[in-house]
């Protein structure tokens, strides 16, 4: 029996990519007793509700995470929040950077502290790799958001009531903020922009980053940052695996777009220990930590660790590429 049999899971921004995988794969493999979908656009909703075939498990509220008051009643009664929501795109932040603050940052404390205030035995948010050391304005709402979750474990009460957690993962193929459809596309033409032949990305596949999230309720304590030991590749490689005919044009690096990303920083490696999957980063400003030695075969990471996506010894080939982009087809 899975953590999320017989209960009801509620999903901010649950009808963008992640949140659509996510629900799909609850549905096909669990036995939740409902499952809401939280996010702004009907018209979304209303796609999804047909997608899943009017599915008497699922339940759409239409609603902004901005709203403290509508996200406080959107989660009563919920077992399991899992925080998708966000501005996610590095130029509409960049260019609309108080709104990015309002989604990002405020949204985060609305749903911290409707968990708080509902007793939400688990959340876990949903982060990205331009969290660490960030250096454009997604980044760092997202540092923001990250800090946010870990540290509300320090307002949960002598019961204990509520954990909150945080994964952290890469680019993801398939969804649509990826920069694989824009490949594609650019394909038909017979040229690609790249905006440098050096930059690295990690990839992970949106049934990766779902079996992520929902591994990590499972296991969670709370205070942890979950981190996915996932591939690296270069972004002109990724171009000449899509279009192999098609010449690349290099266009230049964009404000706020680093040349490599970083998964964990230096600081952060301090308190690191690796799993089998993944690693699990602990908070040195938590008074109460996560018990290491409740995860399987849990292994202290050496002084200097640091996750880099240009020094990951796990890189992914051509042909392991065009496997991924199949099977991200089939489905």
């Amino acid at each position: 029996m899975s953590i999320i049999d017989g209960k009801t899971v509620l999903i901010t921004g649950g009808t963008g990519s992640f949140g659509k995988a996510c629900v799909r794969q609850i549905l096909v493999k669990h036995k939740p007793k409902a499952v809401r979908i939280f996010s702004r656009d009907e018209l979304k909703q209303w796609d999804m509700r047909r997608e899943f075939n009017d599915d008497p498990r699922l339940r759409f509220l239409i609603g902004d995470v901005r709203d403290a008051s509508r996200v406080r009643r959107a989660t009563e009664g919920v077992d399991i929040l899992i925080h998708a929501a966000a501005m996610k795109q590095v130029p509409a932040c960049e260019y609309n950077p108080m709104e990015a603050i309002k989604t990002n940052v405020d949204g985060a404390m609305n749903v911290i502290n409707a968990a708080l205030d509902n007793n939400i035995p688990r959340v876990i948010a949903l982060s990205t790799d331009k969290a660490a050391s960030p250096v454009n304005l997604y980044g760092a709402t997202k540092l923001c958001s990250d800090r946010l979750f870990i540290q509300s474990n320090e307002y949960r009460g002598p019961k204990r009531d509520t954990m909150f957690s945080v994964v952290r993962y890469g680019n993801v193929m398939g969804s649509r903020g990826s920069v694989i459809p824009l490949f594609r596309k650019q394909k038909e033409k017979g040229e690609l922009t790249i905006t440098h032949e050096e930059m690295t990305r990690f990839w992970i596949t949106l049934p990766q980053a779902v079996d992520l999230v929902l591994s990590s309720l499972e296991v969670m304590q709370g205070g942890e940052l979950f981190v996915p030991k996932i591939p690296t590749m270069k972004i002109v490689d990724l171009a000449k695996t899509i279009a192999p005919e098609a010449t690349c044009r290099v266009v230049g690096i964009r404000p706020g777009e680093k040349m490599h990303e970083c998964l964990i920083t230096q600081e952060e490696g301090r308190l690191a220990y690796e799993l089998a999957d993944r690693y699990v980063v602990l908070s040195p400003s938590l008074s109460d930590m996560p018990d290491i030695k409740k995860y399987k075969k849990a292994k202290k990471l050496p002084e200097g660790f640091e996750y880099h996506s240009h020094t990951n010894d796990k890189t992914l080939s051509p042909k392991e590429m065009s496997k991924l982009l199949a099977e991200i087809d089939a489905h």
